[in-house]
């Protein structure tokens, strides 16, 4: 493990290459965001002393940032991890390049200061898929028989929803109740649309995964067991209740 095999990843997935903005230490390099311009991950040679080794050898290492404090107290733990040198100690991390951590370790931290410094519109595309409730109104749409011949079909997109999302789609009254889990293969599919009921800007597909007894996920049981009070739009679901449904 060391600085060329940081440079080598970050350059593979990220599309990032080092800058050297320090003349007077031309070795350290620093990685940024295009879009918001921020630090990512510093690579400096700096001594030993400095990060509270034993002796005034040069090592390498590289600054990361980690955004949960909690996270933070219990990684500088582990052999090999600090607490940064020349950053704001209570936010990033110095690692060693030594071979001290191991090389998988170090690739996880880097991505997870990528993510902890992205822009929000970065966050969103690179977030891990989510699960959500959306609603379909039968009077509108014949929701209970859209996969009697198909397994796949098209459905307005919610703001949010992303490919590889999953959506259990709750079917309002007389039904009022979970039918279907689907999974979300295809999004921002052009498409304009509006009456006095609907307007839809974009599509997405959805691929049917699983049905549910119609009463099993009812309204009464979403409110009594898991504090949902109303599906008006796609909405994120409890942990509790996204094991249920599994």
């Amino acid at each position: 493990m060391n600085r060329q095999t940081v440079c080598d990843y970050i350059k593979k997935k990220y599309k990032v290459l080092p800058e050297y903005p320090w003349r007077r230490y031309d070795s350290n390099a620093v990685f940024r965001h295009a879009d918001n311009n921020k630090w990512f991950a510093l690579v400096m040679t700096i001594q030993g002393d400095r990060v509270g080794l034993t002796g005034t050898e040069e090592v390498d290492v590289i600054n990361l940032k980690v955004d949960d404090l909690f996270f933070r107290d219990l990684i500088i733990q582990e052999d090999g991890i600090l607490p940064a040198y020349h950053m704001n100690k209570m936010h990033w991390i110095s690692v060693l390049l030594d071979g001290t951590v191991p090389e998988a370790r170090v690739f996880d931290l880097i991505d997870m200061s990528f993510l902890a410094t992205a822009s929000a519109q970065k966050k969103e595309k690179i977030r891990a898929p989510k699960e959500w409730i959306i609603p379909a109104n039968p009077k509108y749409y014949d929701i209970v028989h859209a996969f009697d011949d198909t397994d796949l079909i098209d459905w307005k997109q919610g703001t949010g929803i992303r490919k590889g999302d999953t959506v259990y789609m709750y079917v309002g009254a007389p039904v009022s109740a979970v039918l279907y889990r689907c999974l979300v293969t295809e999004t921002d599919i052009p498409y304009r649309f509006s009456n006095e009921h609907l307007t839809i800007k974009a599509l997405m597909k959805i691929r049917l995964q699983k049905r549910y007894d119609p009463d099993a996920f009812t309204f009464d049981v979403l409110k009594a067991k898991y504090g949902i009070y109303a599906v008006r739009g796609p909405r994120g679901i409890p942990h509790s209740l996204s094991e249920a449904l599994k």
